[in-house]
């Protein structure tokens, strides 16, 4: 007589029953397990048969009983991960993880706050070596008129350079090869910013009075690329900046980071050119403050009058790199912002001091 082969144990999809049950049901112990697994596999086999076969399919029990044991212990872990996830489905959708359980982890897809910050270095070390330069020009006494002339000779270069490029692909991708690594990926599709940075210098060195419109070529130099960097180092850690300040719109992907950067920078800026360079260039007689006599010897001087233009230039420097102007390029409105209001705070006090004086008089 054929004696009937051992029933291979079936295993289910526990999800539907997840799905009717709110709560999965407890876990069977071992020895329970045990016991049930034997019972089937001796009803499913018959008994009465002699010992000699009895022996020899202990062993075959034995293998059974540990791989039932193995699909339901399985199933059971299977089943508790479901509930957890709220699904019908296993976490790690059957497949064993590398790290022992972490396949989940293992499996999500990078985001955006994850990716590698680009700071732009190529682009920054050229935006505050031109600082730098200005810097030097001033205190080596150049003539700031060579510098406007100079700038408006670049200009009739890349502009046309910069208008070709949209005209014909094959330009376009030689242009890339040569200054790609200058520019933003949207200046690929739009205007570049070196030209809106050459029109913003060109007009404070045109308009402004030459210690005012170096320090605002500083501010662009310096304070735009302090407020870039720590903008993306430590932007997602503070707060938002409000939509405005002061009646002023301010644009959504500014920080509070990159804020304060500027602030402090322009504040910087603003009382060392003052308190230490603005006066080595002909003697002073160029500048629009000096530390004895104040603003053009209507008061202001020392201490107190210095920390009084760090305070205007840094709360200048932080708003007007933070508005939002609309497609205006900030290489164009910072200098000319921040130019423009540090030469009206020193005219609004000589005019102050000089009204002060003739009502006392």
């Amino acid at each position: 007589m054929t004696r009937p082969s051992a029933a291979q144990p079936q295993t289910h999809d526990p999800s539907p029953a997840v799905r009717r049950r709110p709560a999965p049901p407890a876990p069977l112990s071992v020895d329970g397990v045990q016991d049930i697994t034997r019972k089937v596999i001796r009803q499913l086999e018959g008994l009465g048969h002699d010992g000699t076969d009895d022996m020899a399919h202990e062993e075959n029990e034995d293998s059974d009983l540990a791989e039932v044991e193995s699909t339901i212990v399985s199933g059971n872990s299977t089943r508790r991960s479901s509930v957890s996830n709220g699904t019908g489905h296993p976490l790690n959708n059957g497949h064993a993880s590398a790290n022992g359980g972490g396949g989940v982890e293992n499996s999500k897809k990078p985001t955006a706050a994850e990716k590698p910050v680009d700071y732009e270095i190529p682009r920054k070390l050229l935006h505050s070596s031109i600082g730098f330069l200005t810097f030097y020009l001033y205190a080596g006494e150049g003539d700031p008129r060579k510098v406007v002339v100079a700038l408006w000779s670049a200009l009739c270069i890349i502009y046309p350079a910069d208008v070709l490029r949209f005209r014909s692909r094959r330009f376009a991708r030689l242009y890339e090869s040569l200054l790609g690594f200058l520019m933003r990926d949207e200046e690929k599709n739009r205007v570049n910013g070196v030209i809106w940075y050459i029109l913003g210098v060109n007009f404070v060195l045109s308009c402004l009075p030459l210690d005012v419109a170096t320090v605002s070529v500083l501010i662009l130099s310096w304070a735009d690329t302090a407020a870039s960097t720590f903008g993306r180092m430590y932007g997602r850690r503070t707060p938002k900046l409000p939509p405005r300040i002061l009646g002023l719109p301010l644009a959504p992907r500014k920080s509070t980071a990159g804020f304060v950067a500027a602030s402090v920078t322009g504040a910087a800026i603003a009382m060392g050119f003052w308190g230490a360079l603005a006066g080595t260039r002909h003697g002073g007689a160029d500048a629009v403050w000096k530390w004895e006599g104040g603003v053009r010897g209507a008061g202001g001087g020392g201490v107190l009058g210095l920390l009084a233009i760090g305070v205007v230039a840094g709360l200048v420097s932080g708003v007007a790199e933070a508005l939002d102007l609309g497609n205006l390029d900030d290489n164009l409105t910072l200098p000319i912002i921040s130019g423009s209001c540090l030469f009206g705070f020193f005219k609004l006090w000589e005019y102050g001091a000089a009204s002060l004086t003739s009502w006392f008089s």
